[in-house]
């Protein structure tokens, strides 16, 4: 039998840059003997066939890298993996599903670091998810991979409150370096885990949409605030004014409200504006208008016209 402190030999999936220091760590511990990460995509203005960060690094590391279009019925991907003699895989943000003639390949099979409280959250954005419906606490979890999405057996969790000011950038980067090390303990002591089945029922986490980050002028003043940290970097806060969209670049909630209809302009103040929400109000810091640069609220609407009394859709 393999010593614990003995490296693996793994495949590690993963394609984000959000992915690439879960990747960094196992390479430092471990054998990574395989990198497979999504295919190539257009990116930047001139659209050029782009590999993924995760690819990227894999290649500055000199790991071999394969970015199969598919992994269903795909025999010749499943037989070039049986040749690793893998101990396991990991996973990272792949963003594919799996097939189960793959996740039965490795000797202890595949494990995930899925940033949330499973089985809240199961999906592609889970991080974002519980900071958009405002949750106190969250979790990163390691599971054991089966055919479903985020529905396998999990082997370790940590769970840690949500600070009130985390926005999603820093709370998944939070519960990736944690989970990074929840992974490696894991493969420590592979032969020794524990997994805890899920309960069948969960929450779905679906990919945000651009109108996921249109600010509801109608909901309270923390959960606008709980959802402009949610659809950070992308899509972003925005609302429109006269037919034009106008990025959220930071608010934060107000103290105090007047008797104005949700979404109406309460103060244009020194340096933020202040429109009222369906409870309480909130205070706009930056924007960024369509085609500008980002600027002071209180300079945007002095210079667009916004006045007290001003609705914002």
């Amino acid at each position: 039998m393999m010593s614990p402190s003995q490296p693996r030999r793994i495949a590690f999936f993963g394609s984000p840059a959000w992915a690439v220091p879960v990747l960094e760590a196992l390479h430092d511990h471990h054998q990574v003997v395989l990198v497979v990460t999504q295919p190539d995509k257009p990116a930047g203005r001139g659209l050029l066939l782009t590999p993924p960060p995760v690819a990227q690094r894999a290649r500055q590391l000199g790991l071999p890298v394969v970015q199969p279009q598919k992994l269903r019925n795909n025999a010749e991907f499943v037989e070039q993996i049986k040749a690793l003699n893998l101990d396991a895989a990991v996973t990272a943000a792949y963003g594919k599903i799996l097939p189960a003639e793959l996740l039965e390949v490795p000797r202890y099979g595949f494990l995930n670091l899925h940033p949330s409280d499973l089985p809240k959250y199961r999906g592609p954005a889970p991080v974002q998810w519980t900071l958009i419906n405002g949750d106190p606490e969250t979790a990163v979890c390691i599971m054991q991979t089966d055919p479903g999405m985020d529905t396998g057996p999990v082997v370790a969790r940590w769970r840690t409150k949500v600070e009130p000011d985390e926005d999603a950038v820093q709370l998944a980067n939070r519960l990736r370096d944690r989970g990074t090390q929840l992974l490696l303990e894991a493969l420590r002591n592979l032969e020794h885990l524990t997994p805890e089945p899920q309960p069948p029922q969960g929450t779905h986490a679906p990919m945000l949409k651009k109108e996921d980050g249109r600010v509801r002028w109608a909901d309270a003043a923390q959960a606008i605030y709980d959802r402009h940290r949610g659809v950070q970097p992308w899509p972003g806060s925005w609302f429109e004014h006269e037919g034009k969209r106008v990025k959220v670049i930071s608010l934060r909630p107000w103290e105090g409200r007047g008797s104005a209809a949700a979404g109406a302009v309460l103060e244009v103040a020194p340096d933020s504006l202040i429109v009222a929400a369906g409870e309480g109000a909130v205070a706009l810091l930056e924007v960024q208008p369509e085609g500008k640069r980002p600027m002071r609220a209180a300079d945007w609407a002095r210079g667009y016209g916004v006045k007290v009394g001003t609705h914002l859709a």
